[in-house]
């Protein structure tokens, strides 16, 4: 366990600290150190969450399971009300407070992974039922990911709904029950986005790359552009082209490719084995855990670090159409990381309270044997 620890917070640190340095390298032309104090200010309340959330006994999150999820489903809600959520670039998000802005989907990740955690523990012996293990979660599970797909972020809508599928079948939902809603959601999701032109584009720019370049295809083209020009060590760091006006987001969705244009190919891969490390740290944390709670709890998150990860970098090296989610740790954006940093504290919690367990148990396996080997 201890491994595990130290080389999880190895790799959240290293992953931070780039983040950083890449961020004030990609922005310091356009708007020079805003954005990097921005994110050391985000960072710094995100660490002390971190410490917090370490320290604290992950199970009274049990206990406030339902009052979270319920705040963060009317913050969803409540965002979406044109006097009062703020818009940008067509999609409805952020609670704007002056130089802060607040994205309550990302209280809602975690707020879903929690009661999903709680849900799972409490109903185990039933989970293999159709109706507990698939229509009661339905009822829960929809209302957020319906509330944060109509803002629109169909992103953070997809993620979820595979982070909810995956701490699902770990806490005993069979395949004969999960494929039929699964058909059903690939189909809607399908619908939905032949009705909307601009992911239509979207996606007809990543089949189709070369002949969209210059129209809704362009971003995606102009980071493939910045990875290729990289080479193996890159152009050195600040010297990069891309990030001057080419590559929009380059601080955000698409700071992965700032990357690779500047620190070259063996920087991206090293990106990439940090969150594959991140993702088996996470998973051999929650499988020891000290009960189901910590064990589908620690399970989900961990899904939302790795699959966000590799959504993102599918993203910029267009193996996926563009989904608009940051770079967990590296991109730009305060409600994400301060998310993403208690997310990691949660699994030290895990992580200790499975440490002391195991102490407890073996002290207690010494004590039962100590007649034994007096009478022997």
């Amino acid at each position: 366990m201890r491994v595990a620890v130290t080389m999880l917070v190895f790799c959240v640190a290293a992953l931070l600290a780039l983040g950083m340095v890449m961020l004030y390298s990609s922005s310091m032309v356009q708007v020079g150190a805003r954005y990097l104090v921005m994110q050391l200010v985000w960072g710094a309340i995100g660490l002390v969450a971190l410490f917090a959330a370490a320290r604290i006994d992950y199970h009274l999150l049990r206990k406030l399971a339902w009052p979270l999820f319920a705040l963060a489903l009317v913050l969803v809600a409540v965002v979406l009300h044109p006097e009062i959520g703020y818009a940008n670039k067509g999609a409805r998000r952020w609670f704007n407070f002056g130089v802060i802005r607040f994205q309550p989907s990302e209280l809602a990740k975690l707020a879903l992974i929690v009661a999903l955690a709680w849900y799972g523990e409490r109903y185990q012996r039933h989970m293999g039922d159709w109706k507990r293990g698939i229509l009661v979660p339905a009822l829960f599970i929809a209302p957020v990911l319906g509330l944060i797909f109509v803002e629109p972020d169909r992103g953070t809508a997809i993620l979820l709904a595979a982070v909810s599928a995956a701490v699902l079948l770990i806490a005993g939902v069979q395949w004969k029950y999960f494929i039929p809603p699964l058909v059903l959601g690939v189909v809607a999701l399908g619908i939905s986005l032949w009705h909307d032109p601009m992911r239509i584009k979207r996606i007809m720019a990543w089949v189709y790359l070369e002949e969209h370049k210059s129209g809704v295809g362009y971003q995606a083209y102009q980071a493939m552009l910045a990875l290729g020009s990289g080479g193996w060590f890159g152009l050195g760091l600040g010297n990069g082209r891309q990030k001057l006006g080419f590559v929009p987001e380059h601080h955000t969705d698409f700071i992965f490719s700032i990357i690779g244009e500047e620190l070259g190919l063996t920087a991206t891969l090293l990106v990439v084995l940090a969150f594959v490390t991140i993702i088996v740290c996470g998973l051999y944390i929650s499988v020891r855990a000290a009960d189901t709670f910590g064990l589908l709890l620690g399970s989900g998150i961990t899904f939302m670090i790795g699959l966000q990860a590799f959504i993102n970098i599918g993203v910029v090296t267009s193996a996926l159409p563009n989904k608009g989610l940051p770079l967990p740790f590296i991109s730009y954006g305060g409600s994400n990381l301060l998310l993403m940093l208690t997310a990691v504290g949660v699994l030290f919690s895990i992580a200790r309270h499975a440490a002391a367990a195991r102490m407890e148990a073996s002290d207690l396996a010494d004590l039962g044997s100590v007649p034994v080997a007096q009478a022997s």
